[in-house]
């Protein structure tokens, strides 16, 4: 087992090391220009995105997180198992306090059971549009991919940039209770150019690191083959054109099979809601051949509409897990916990000073799952609340099905004002160890439906179903894949639809479960699950690390 150690600090100092390499710098907050105007960034070690982490299955990875920006900050390992690791999953005031500007956190963890390509971000209000960067986990020693070796891998990380500070951006909503301001444009890497050799095949590492947009991506004239999604082997599935959400990753294979020429990679926005605000351009980077003239004018990819719900939901229902890998294991069919959960919008009275607030009526748009609109502890986080037995913090009632049945998908719905209620508090899930879960998460139309990317920290998860308009449970339950559906860490509800997931509860913690649309969390599309421990030491939760950060 390889030992690694990282040294973040926001805008953080890192220092990487291994057996035979190290280095080290700290940096403050970072000035960058975009957009032909210089802004003020918290970044890592000066780079947007930040450094890539690479690893192998197996690997211990130690980092050191020295903040020395003006803000809070943790760092959470998008999609790593953190198996008896939870107290190094990051998400403020779930499993730990913030780090206060001017000290440091070391997280510790093992990569374990996992291959393919995940994220690294912040997990502090909106700093994570620009504390961000890719890992990839390759096999361990003595193993191969499932799909032939690619002659060499290409990481691509997508975000989305304001030429404004973030954080302002997001106290600005939250005090108005209305949506974030949109973005103004769409980023790829900190590079425009890309070489390739003409016959060789590339392994893309696509990542979709933005705060609030689900991306297509095309590269001109070329054809992809997925081999993997969040960090887990897929059946090969051709297609010209990937899809994800915030979060979400795609393995690609890409052979380089076109005329020497130059080609345009392009992302653009995937945006439902018809008044919701988006980038209406794309963003761009150039695929350029080796021995292509260099006065060429690229090729530029023709993308879907940005709200073609047709061509999103295809693909995003077309993979299946590869059976064979060494990491898969089948789908629970017996279930122990069922649960339908609504994902939506409703109103809260509004909280700002002024009485008005920017949601319809003046009121204060509120998110929420089954109707309760999380609210995050403060002083205190709830996985330290849940192991000291500290009450006062959060309540282990939150409810398997929504209070009020209705036609949940019906556009007629839209406007009606006896479904805009909702209510904040902190009512949180939790499981017997390694009980099996079957989950519906169910779209509605209540104010806007819109895609939300859900995720759930410390698990991957089976979607075994997805469909359109009311979930039936008689039908749609009688055509779930329960052979060789897609695993994942992130999923998309669709709009005016529903997916199904099912997961084992085999991890001691709190996981945060929660819209990946950073613009959702704070108005309350998220909650927590606490995963009971086993019944051995090895199934026991250690106690926290000696330098957690404390409130």
């Amino acid at each position: 087992m390889r030992h690694s150690l990282l040294l973040l600090a926001s805008a953080l100092a890192l220092l990487a090391c291994s057996s035979s390499f190290a280095s080290a710098r700290i940096v403050g907050n970072v000035t960058v220009n975009r957009l032909c105007r210089d802004q003020v960034i918290t970044a890592v070690n000066g780079g947007l995105p930040g450094p890539t982490i690479v690893v192998e299955d197996g690997d211990t990875l130690v980092v050191r997180v020295n903040n020395v920006s003006p803000y809070n900050v943790t760092i959470h390992w998008h999609g790593v198992f953190q198996l008896m690791s939870a107290w190094a999953d990051g998400p403020e005031y779930v499993t730990q306090c913030p780090i206060r500007p001017g000290q440091s956190f070391t997280y510790r963890f093992n990569v374990t059971r996992q291959e393919g390509s995940l994220l690294w971000h912040a997990h502090f209000k909106a700093l994570r549009a620009t504390v961000h960067g890719a890992i990839i986990i390759r096999p361990a020693p003595g193993r191969t991919y499932p799909f032939p070796t690619p002659f060499r891998e290409i990481p691509i990380v997508l975000g989305e940039w304001w030429n404004a500070d973030i954080m302002d951006v997001e106290e600005e909503a939250v005090s108005t209770g209305g949506a974030p301001n949109a973005s103004n444009a769409f980023t790829i890497n900190d590079t425009v150019r890309f070489t390739l050799v003409q016959g060789r095949t590339y392994l893309l590492r696509v990542i979709n690191a933005a705060l609030n947009t689900p991306l297509f991506f095309k590269i001109a004239n070329h054809n992809f083959t997925v081999v993997a999604v969040d960090a887990s082997y897929t059946d090969p599935y051709n297609t010209d054109l990937l899809v994800l959400a915030p979060g979400q990753t795609v393995d690609a294979l890409m052979t380089a099979d076109q005329p020497l020429n130059r080609y345009y990679m392009a992302a653009s926005a995937y945006v439902i809601p018809l008044l919701a605000p988006y980038v209406n351009i794309s963003t761009t980077a150039i695929m350029s051949y080796a021995g292509a003239p260099g006065n060429s004018t690229p090729l530029l990819p023709v993308m879907p509409s940005r709200n073609d719900t047709e061509t999103a939901n295809r693909f995003l229902r077309s993979l299946t897990g590869l059976t064979s890998s060494p990491h898969w294991t089948p789908v629970p069919l017996e279930i122990d916990e069922r649960m339908f959960v609504t994902t939506g919008l409703g109103l809260i009275a509004c909280r700002n000073p002024s009485g008005v607030c920017a949601g319809p009526g003046g009121l204060e748009v509120a998110a929420s799952m089954n109707n309760v609109s999380f609210v995050l502890p403060q002083g205190i986080s709830i996985m330290e609340a849940y192991v000291n037995n500290v009450s006062g913090v959060y309540t282990a009632d939150f409810p398997d099905n929504p209070p009020l049945t209705f036609d949940y998908n019906n556009p007629n719905n839209t406007q009606n004002p006896a479904l805009f209620a909702t209510e904040k508090g902190t009512r949180v899930k939790q499981f017997k160890y390694n009980a099996t879960v079957e989950m519906v998460f169910h779209n509605t139309a209540v104010l806007s439906s819109d895609d939300h990317p859900m995720h759930l920290h410390g698990l991957n998860f089976y979607v075994v179903g997805q469909g359109l308009g009311n979930y039936n449970p008689q039908t749609d339950a009688a055509n779930l894949n329960l052979v060789n559906p897609q695993e994942r860490n992130t999923v998309v509800v669709p709009s005016l639809g529903w997916v199904v997931i099912r997961f084992r509860a085999n991890n001691p913690g709190v996981w945060f479960v929660h819209c990946h649309i950073d613009g959702h969390v704070p108005w309350g599309l998220a909650n927590a699950f606490i995963i009971e421990n086993g019944p051995t030491p090895d199934t026991t939760l250690p106690p926290p690390p000696a330098d957690l950060p404390q409130c």
